[in-house]
């Protein structure tokens, strides 16, 4: 039985696409912590061979070295690249532990892997000018991609911050006029709830309970948010402290600005209904509606403008 092995390149290429993309998902899960772990092992509990031996034998062997051939891509990148898209992780929240370097290794990575599979398969089908040509733009569009999706989580996720910020200043003034402290207060917002607001105050409780001042963490709770209200909010709140206003009096009036302002957008947005509903009522519901009105009566009209006039 003869195999050509000419026919089989695609398949094989397509199965080494498949483990780089599983390998590279078994390299950007977050892993559990090791810190607990090695805290009872100290005590006793669980012994550090054990933990050393834990996980299946391609996370202890070929997960580490792909983390490293990622982060050698990515170390060839300029440092202003390596800064900004550390800034782009904070500002999303961090997803999946990702560190700059194994996103930018990923961006390389991913780039690579679609310009090389659209020069194999553009190559064979069109030839070799036209392969290089797909080759150039899917890689192109590969190294773009985990940019756009992290644009997209930054976006989403200013949206649910400016969203939640109204509910959490008003749980704020609340709790400080009812004794709390400030610190106190918030960590009773962040227990309150699970969304990215809360887990921002929560951070920002526990930089203040290590030693960080007011001022500099909220200051770093406002740059991680990215969100215009969320600094205004902080700049008027460290100013007031500066100043010896009363944290309750600036919480309320805060609050109440915020919830005015989310009125007016909520305006604003009504307004802007009508406008938006026009492109589709033009485009798509009148055409609809006139050929369900007119469609009987088109045969017969255009028998009546064609039939000769009788002299």
């Amino acid at each position: 039985m003869n195999i050509d092995l000419v026919s089989l390149g695609p398949v094989l290429f397509a199965g080494m696409v498949a483990l780089v993309v599983l390998l590279l998902a078994m390299a950007v899960r977050p892993r559990k912590s090791t810190a607990r772990q090695r805290l009872d092992a100290y005590a006793g509990q669980q012994a550090t061979s054990d933990l050393d031996l834990q996980g299946s034998l391609a996370q202890r062997t070929v997960v580490p070295g792909f983390r490293k051939f990622i982060r050698w891509l990515a170390r060839r990148m300029p440092r202003e690249r390596v800064e900004d898209a550390r800034q782009k992780l904070v500002r999303a929240g961090n997803p999946y532990g990702l560190s700059a370097i194994d996103f930018l290794g990923i961006r390389i990575l991913v780039g690579i892997i679609l310009g090389v599979l659209g020069f194999v398969i553009s190559s064979r089908a069109q030839g070799l000018t036209n392969g290089l040509l797909m080759g150039v733009v899917l890689a192109a569009l590969g190294y773009l991609l985990p940019a756009i999706w992290l644009g997209r989580v930054i976006k989403k996720r200013r949206i649910e911050i400016e969203r939640k910020l109204p509910d959490a200043l008003d749980m704020l003034t609340i709790s400080v006029e009812a004794g709390l402290a400030f610190e106190s207060a918030m960590l009773r917002v962040a227990d309150r709830w699970d969304n990215a607001l809360t887990r921002e105050l929560r951070r920002t409780v526990l930089e203040m309970r290590v030693g960080t001042p007011r001022d500099e963490a909220l200051r770093r709770l406002a740059e991680r948010a990215d969100v215009p209200a969320l600094r205004t909010f902080v700049a008027v709140l460290i100013q007031s402290a500066q100043l010896g206003v009363s944290i309750a009096d600036v919480l309320h009036a805060q609050a109440a600005m915020m919830r005015q302002k989310r009125r007016q957008q909520v305006e604003q947005m009504a307004h802007e209904a009508s406008i938006k509903m026009l492109f589709p009522l033009v485009f798509l519901v009148f055409p609809a509606l006139f050929v369900f009105i007119l469609g009987p009566s088109i045969p017969k009209i255009l028998q009546a403008l064609g039939a000769p006039t009788g002299g």
